[in-house]
């Protein structure tokens, strides 16, 4: 993947992918970048995890810089976490890196993304029901199966991130009570055919 422009977007290299590769932080950042700073007990009650598990991997998210403390949000001894970017970029030369824990890790982080992806969509098609119905009308579950080489690929991957990117610009404000996080899949890979 090409290096991102945005600075609120993460480039993971070697040692900050080994303080993220684990489920549990994984889940923790993703809890944090979608719903906003939280403390430790509220990530764990989301979460059906224990505090101390979630107060210790958010201090291990803190030592590789993926979070940090929200102040403004704490009062008296509770400590609220926040996310520090908005987005990750995973370079895949770390699939291909000299150290198999490198490798062991960034193999770990791209099937926790594909099984959070998974999760996203089921709870969507669970859920799809109690939203308004203008939102049943626009959800998308499509694919497609294009015979492309890898430099076609490239550049649809590239256009549709391009795209997005407008859309990001686009914006919504984040009062309108029409407005909703929408979350966007895409996956392109080849596959054989018998």
């Amino acid at each position: 993947m090409n290096e991102p422009q945005d600075p609120q977007v993460r480039n993971l290299d070697a040692r900050s992918l080994r303080g993220l590769a684990h489920p549990l932080r994984m889940r923790l950042l993703d809890a944090l970048r979608f719903g906003g700073p939280a403390t430790a007990s509220q990530l764990a009650d989301r979460l059906g995890e224990s505090s101390g598990s979630t107060s210790y991997h958010l201090r291990q998210l803190a030592a590789h810089g993926f979070v940090e403390d929200a102040p403004e949000h704490g009062k008296g001894r509770e400590r609220w976490w926040k996310a520090v970017h908005r987005g990750l970029a995973f370079d895949d030369s770390l699939l291909r890196d000299d150290n198999p824990e490198v490798r062991g890790a960034a193999d770990l982080y791209l099937h926790e993304v594909a099984t959070t992806q998974t999760r996203d969509l089921s709870t969507w098609l669970g859920n799809r029901d109690a939203w308004p119905e203008e939102w049943s009308r626009v959800w998308d579950l499509s694919s497609a199966t294009l015979r492309l080489t890898p430099e076609l690929t490239r550049e649809l991957v590239e256009k549709m991130h391009a795209l997005l990117d407008t859309y990001r610009e686009l914006a919504a404000d984040e009062n309108d009570p029409q407005a909703a996080q929408v979350r966007i899949h895409t996956h392109a890979f080849p596959i054989t055919t018998d």
